[in-house]
């Protein structure tokens, strides 16, 4: 298994696998699976090149992407880990884990000792893996973006947790 992030040549693979994400699991995602399909090719080329400020990893398989996650800074300067997922062949693997590992490490390289982010707490199985890697639900809640029907709690990750 190879994590690396995205570089704009990647574009065509971060298309594909978003697009099945929001595909798998609509309601899990602050972006639709229409608005995403919509983009241009050369959003996609901005989004694998990072230059719109969230830097994409991807996770592979040989030549086949098998997940990805996402690390973008908010307005209020937080590092927020977004748009994790894994494709269903690959659940219950180290794919998973080793994509947020490799996140943390790169934010914490860049300076960050605090990542946040947002999962429905009815997500019982997502809810669990953030935890055993050192995730804890803070007591903040908003509206998906996508979905504001669906409130989702905010959980966050912290390097000086000695369970890191």
């Amino acid at each position: 298994m190879i994590i690396r992030p995205t570089t704009e040549s990647d574009w065509e693979t971060l298309k594909a696998i978003r697009l099945a994400a929001l595909l798998d699991a609509p309601t899990a995602f602050g972006v639709t699976h229409a608005s995403a399909a919509a983009y241009t090719d050369a959003q996609w080329r901005e989004r694998a090149s990072g230059r719109n400020g969230t830097e994409f990893l991807l996770a592979f398989d040989g030549d086949a992407a098998t997940g990805m996650a996402a690390r973008a800074v908010s307005a209020k300067q937080e590092c927020n880990l977004i748009g994790m997922w894994v494709r269903p062949p690959y659940r219950g693997t180290p794919v998973a884990a080793a994509l947020v590992r490799t996140l943390l490490e790169r934010a914490v390289a860049q300076g960050h000792t605090r990542v946040v982010l947002d999962v429905s707490p009815g997500n019982q199985r997502a809810a669990a893996f953030y935890r055993k890697l050192g995730f804890a639900f803070l007591p903040a809640w908003e509206p998906l973006a996508s979905y504001p029907d669906i409130t989702v709690q905010k959980m966050e990750w912290l390097s000086t947790n000695p369970h890191n």
